[in-house]
């Protein structure tokens, strides 16, 4: 049993379970860094991860009622055949020399990304609400579809990418969207684009599934405990922490 990668699982669960984001953004260069992992090894072994760890977490948001499945199905009409070209054109080409530059320099900006989306999570609803005078409703469906697109080639090509930079895109379309059904819509996008985008890497090899087992293990009592510290960390503390992190983790990728 590597317990380096239980630790690590730990790590990272309770990451999640205070903040809600983090797990792809940190797990991808922890994978690289510490277990020494090929770029896109890691990049299709956290894929898994995410699409485990939050399937019981999009179930819980299911049976609340706090799913969009419009807003689901539109983000995914765009993310799940951008995620099936962005894998069949790395089945095409091979993952040679350089695409893992490729997949090092979209996980550095994945991360930076993230880390800006997290830092600034209150201001986008403001953003959100003054670009409703150029967002009429007719328009909203295509931009939806073409954020699902986006988001289905960032989180093929870095794992990053479906959690936080993918709830401040709907916060930025649908502004109005109550928190609660902001997070649940978000988590049903990302099990399915995850999973699809993990199967794709598995095809080519690229899932340490030992490793995925003992992540997974540490996971789910990290997440548990980092669930119950909410209530004694402040949010800003832990915001400003996980954000000093993603910048940290995306220059030295980078780099």
């Amino acid at each position: 049993m590597d317990w380096l990668a239980i630790a690590s699982g730990f790590g990272i669960g309770a990451i999640v379970g205070m903040t809600g984001v983090g797990g792809g953004s940190l797990m991808t260069p922890l994978l690289i860094s510490v277990f020494k992992l090929h770029p896109a090894v890691a990049i299709g072994t956290d894929l898994w991860f995410a699409a485990i760890t939050k399937s019981g977490g999009s179930w819980a948001h299911h049976r609340h009622g706090h799913v969009d499945y419009r807003i689901t199905g539109l983000l995914l009409l765009g993310s799940i055949p951008a995620a099936l070209a962005t894998i069949g054109m790395m089945h095409l080409t091979g993952v040679t020399k350089g695409w893992a530059s490729a997949l090092t320099l979209a996980l550095g900006i994945a991360l930076l990304l993230t880390a800006v989306t997290v830092a600034y999570k209150k201001a986008w609803q403001a953003v959100g609400l003054r670009l409703e005078r150029w967002l009429p409703e007719s328009r909203k469906r295509g931009l939806t579809v073409a954020a699902g697109a986006l988001l289905g080639v960032l989180v093929s090509l870095s794992s990053i990418g479906a959690g936080a930079v993918g709830a401040t895109l709907i916060l930025l379309l649908y502004p109005r969207l109550p928190a609660p059904r902001l997070v649940g819509t978000d988590i049903a996008h990302a099990v399915p684009l995850t999973l699809v985008a993990g199967i794709g890497h598995a095809t080519l090899g690229h899932v340490e599934w030992g490793l995925l087992g003992a992540l997974l293990i540490g996971s789910l009592p990290g997440i548990w405990l980092g669930a119950h510290l909410t209530k004694a960390m402040p949010e800003r503390l832990v915001r400003a922490l996980l954000c000093v992190a993603l910048v940290g983790a995306g220059i030295k990728v980078i780099h």
